[in-house]
């Protein structure tokens, strides 16, 4: 029997979804897709300074589990920047942290809450 679905948690949506060159084409094969959950963990290990282990802690799931989105997430931006493709932020197995549950607190931008995504709330 296969494992269910563990749902990664997600503390606040990009403000911004779509980054890259101005002069890109406006067509589907400019453009990288990167995931809410890969571009949570830029923010958190990058930005925010976590270790994947605590990372890990932050969005519920095992560090190997981090270690591997966030291995993809760099390999999306890095074809963006340096294929001048779009790079569009959107969909995957995520959940919207409520801001007052276990392990909300530094990192947490729940307030900063974005607008136009697919995903899962709760």
């Amino acid at each position: 029997m296969a494992r269910p679905m563990k749902w990664r948690k997600v503390c606040c949506l990009p403000e911004n979804n779509r980054f890259g060159p101005l002069d890109a084409p406006a067509d589907t094969n400019n453009y990288v897709k990167m995931t809410v959950d890969e571009y949570e963990t830029i923010r958190l290990i990058d930005l925010e300074g976590f270790t994947q282990e605590e990372c890990a802690g932050k969005m519920n799931v095992a560090r190997t589990t981090v270690q591997g989105i966030y291995i993809e997430a760099r390999r999306k931006m890095a074809e963006s920047l340096v294929n001048g493709k779009v790079l569009l932020i959107e969909g995957g197995e995520y959940r919207l942290c409520n801001g007052l549950g276990e392990n909300c607190g530094r990192g947490c931008h729940r307030n900063r809450r974005g607008r136009g995504f697919s995903g899962q709330e709760g």
